[in-house]
């Protein structure tokens, strides 16, 4: 196997685009790993073929083309990435949720850590929001390949149609097509409207602030209070999912009940609330990484909660390995 090794000099000049590069790959792959990994191969790529690169468009759109023929190659060999709501219609009772299969991890679209993939320029703060929303990026994925690649480029990044057509080597007319079918597939499967965090919203902190004392001290009759009429839960890898807060808190109190004790630290993902569970681990009183909890609010109460079960995120986001801190 042999090793690319990467100048300096063009190593920062194709770096400075890595950030929205691994922004793109996670809307195209709905995994945060896949992203990186495919962030990579981008740079290995364009570092290889930089000596040909002619200038005809800019490097910018140049490097999203590397970038979208990885994701396409990717996508080729992987099935779609989903939340566990997004593979069956009829939600779980509390007791069947004890049960639920284990999934491959591949199976699930993953949360993603806020500050990579949320756009530098304040202009596109607004439309960056929500197309990082764990809801948007769920639609997404069931998008055929090459329109997914079209509606981003388009409605998020900005492109023109003539830059994508160039991109994907085919007609604005086919771009357009693409889009307007992308368009109709999404509007069949609207994602929710979910607040973004905002830490300056005296409202939202305050219910956050309830949702860690609520769950540190497993007051279930508090945190009832919290969520809407009709909020979910769900738990990947596990295919659970719960709708309706007297579910959500009847498994709390059933299977869930083993997470009574638990510490909880503020993290933000997608552009979400989220917070970070590590559960009693023993005796001695320690606490362990547990679940990543992505939160979608709306009008004043928790809508869903999203519960990642995957401790190799906690380097992703820079979470410490215990909530102390030691």
């Amino acid at each position: 196997m042999t090793t690319t090794v990467i100048e300096p000099g063009p190593a920062l000049t194709l770096d400075v685009h890595r950030p929205e590069l691994t922004g793109y790959c996670y809307r195209m792959l709905g995994s945060a790993f896949d992203a990186e990994d495919a962030v990579q191969e981008t740079m290995i790529r364009a570092y290889r073929a930089l000596d040909r690169f002619e200038g005809r468009s800019s490097l910018r759109t140049w490097l999203y083309k590397v970038a979208t023929n990885v994701c396409l190659d990717s996508l080729n060999s992987k099935k779609r990435r989903a939340r566990p709501m997004d593979l069956s219609d009829t939600s779980w009772q509390p007791v069947e949720a004890s049960l639920a299969a284990r999934h491959a991890e591949d199976t699930w679209l993953e949360p993603m850590v806020d500050s990579v993939i949320r756009p530098v320029d304040p202009a596109d703060a607004a439309v960056g929001k929500e197309s990082i929303r764990l809801a948007f990026v769920a639609a997404l994925q069931y998008l055929p390949a090459r329109q997914r690649v079209v509606l981003i480029l388009r409605d998020v990044l900005n492109f023109r149609a003539a830059e994508v057509a160039e991109l994907l080597e085919t007609t604005v007319a086919s771009v357009n097509s693409a889009l307007q079918r992308a368009h109709a597939t999404l509007a069949e499967r609207p994602a929710s409207a979910a607040e973004a965090h905002d830490p300056l919203d005296a409202r939202q902190q305050d219910l956050l602030r309830r949702y860690v004392t609520a769950f540190e001290d497993y007051d279930m009759e508090a945190f009832l209070e919290l969520l809407q009429e009709d909020a979910t839960q769900n738990m990947p890898p596990f295919a659970m999912w719960l709708q309706g807060r007297d579910d959500v808190v009847a498994w709390m109190l059933g299977p869930g009940g083993e997470c009574r004790g638990s510490r909880i630290l503020p993290t933000v993902a997608n552009g979400q609330p989220a917070f970070a569970q590590y559960r009693p681990s023993g005796p001695d009183g320690r606490h362990e990484p547990w679940a990543l909890h992505v939160l979608d609010v709306r009008e004043g109460r928790i809508a869903g909660i999203s519960s990642f079960l995957d401790t190799g995120l906690w380097p992703l986001f820079g979470l410490p390995a215990n909530p102390d801190g030691d």
